[in-house]
């Protein structure tokens, strides 16, 4: 299967590439091999040079909390700009691909206690991601307004709060659990007394290992047509986890004996994000995921590997 990965050289593309590449023909495409998607033009040639039967779309613009506050509008123009070009490049050049996104959950409304995907419309995104929720949301407006016009297929699965390997080294970019497994070992390793963390640790959310998500999406492939996937999809086990509760894991796992104070003056975000997984059970059966144990043990080996001490 002919699979172009957009935004490939990312935290879950590259997830994504090592588990495909080695059994499909995987073209990976980003800024990295010279490909601006915010470049309507180049995007159409790329997309036209490939011809893919499948659009794996994990290019964006995205960081941490206060990333996200600070850059907002940079990022919901970035994020739109690519959204738009991809969906009319498709449409022109290659309306038989299959566009498959991951959806961040952050696209919900803020106060649910679950998230189910018949509630995804009923409620406002959390103003804290207010500028990358809106363009996530923007998939599944996209997915449908391409559909009745010009007969585009997509397949959206949305997906808790991921970690694992090969995200950003830097804690103003890297997903929530990451930047804290990175501040931690960094702080282990340079010996200092105490790390401060944003927030009070009582957010509760689910987290999804980026090589699950991957092993989800192989799992997809043979029946991206199917009516399964005719409605959005949670890639979910409907559990979740505190951030102290993260943390604390994360800390014995390194071994870090220093002090951790949390700077409550700082932003939680939404309460609460866990995931229904009615529809991901009826679609995907029993899908085994990564025990959180092991996920956190992987992703601290990743970042001992790749920190700067």
């Amino acid at each position: 299967m002919r699979i172009l990965l957009l935004g490939g050289h990312g935290f879950v593309g590259q997830n994504i590439a090592a588990l495909l590449g080695p059994n499909h023909e995987l073209v990976i495409a980003s800024r990295q091999d010279g490909l601006d998607l915010t470049d309507l033009a180049a995007t159409r040639d790329r997309l036209a040079a490939v011809q893919p039967e499948v659009i794996v779309n994990c290019a964006a613009n995205v960081g941490s909390l206060n990333y996200v506050s600070v850059k907002a509008a940079e990022v919901v123009d970035q994020n739109l700009r690519m959204l738009l070009n991809v969906y009319r490049a498709v449409a022109e050049v290659c309306a038989h691909a299959v566009v498959v996104n991951p959806v961040a959950n952050c696209a919900f409304p803020g106060d649910l206690d679950v998230y189910r995907e018949d509630l995804f419309w009923l409620g406002e995104v959390h103003r804290s991601v207010l500028s990358y929720g809106s363009t996530r949301r923007m998939m599944l407006v996209l997915s449908e307004c391409y559909a009745m016009q010009h007969g585009v297929r997509s397949v959206n699965l949305l997906t808790p709060n991921m970690y694992g390997p090969h995200d950003s080294t830097d804690p103003n970019k890297a997903h929530a659990l990451n930047a804290l497994v990175s501040r931690v070992v960094q702080a282990q390793a340079e010996g200092r007394p105490e790390i401060t963390v944003w927030g009070t640790g009582t957010p509760v959310r689910e987290w999804l290992y980026a090589g699950d998500f991957a092993r989800v999406l192989a799992s997809a492939l043979p029946i991206l047509r199917d009516q399964a996937l005719d409605r959005p999809v949670n890639v979910a086990r409907n559990a979740g986890w505190s951030v102290r509760e993260i943390l604390d894991r994360i800390v014995a796992e390194v071994g870090y004996d220093g002090r951790v104070v949390w700077d409550r003056d700082r932003p939680d975000g939404a309460p609460r994000k866990v995931m229904d997984d009615e529809r991901f059970v009826s679609v995907f059966g029993d899908f085994a995921f990564t025990p959180l144990s092991d996920g956190i043990r992987a992703t601290i080996a990743h970042y001992r590997s790749v920190l700067p001490y």
